[in-house]
């Protein structure tokens, strides 16, 4: 039994469950709402630490815009893989326009750009739109369901 540590996405407390839970649709010990809402994430300044630190599993964050044509194609795209990937990746989206100093901090350069996140870091990025195949392969071809 290994405890996981889960950051709940909405008051932003940090729970530990055993890993063999994550499936039962946990619930935060703080607010008791759902930790996995089956939706990405908005992240902002004052969530953003905590999302990327406090999250045993891999977060996936999705840099955008919203004047950008490919960015808004692959919105449903990112939010058919948050709905079928929970509670084993968590799915979050950054702003860039909304939010231009965690864009810089992070080097976006162009958008979209996705960036995998293991233990607050970050461990692989890649850009451009792509299917939901697409997607799954590259998230299985950079561990991130492992």
């Amino acid at each position: 039994m290994n405890p996981v540590q889960i950051n709940c996405p909405h008051c932003f407390a940090t729970n530990r469950l055993p890993s063999e839970r994550l499936t039962d649709k946990p619930n935060c010990g703080k607010c008791k709402r759902a930790l996995f809402v089956g939706k990405p994430l908005e992240l902002n300044p004052g969530n953003v630490a905590n999302t990327l630190e406090k999250n045993d599993i891999p977060v996936l964050v999705d840099c955008w815009a919203p004047w950008c044509g490919p960015c808004q194609s692959f919105a449903p795209v990112f939010e058919q893989l948050a709905a079928q990937s929970e509670p084993y990746l968590r799915c979050a989206k950054l702003n860039t326009e909304a939010v231009p100093s965690i864009a810089q901090r992070w080097g976006i350069r162009s958008i979209p750009t996705l960036i995998l996140f293991k233990g607050g870091k970050e461990v692989q990025r890649v850009s451009g739109a792509m299917s939901i195949q697409q997607l799954k392969a590259w998230l299985v071809q950079v561990g991130a369901f492992n």
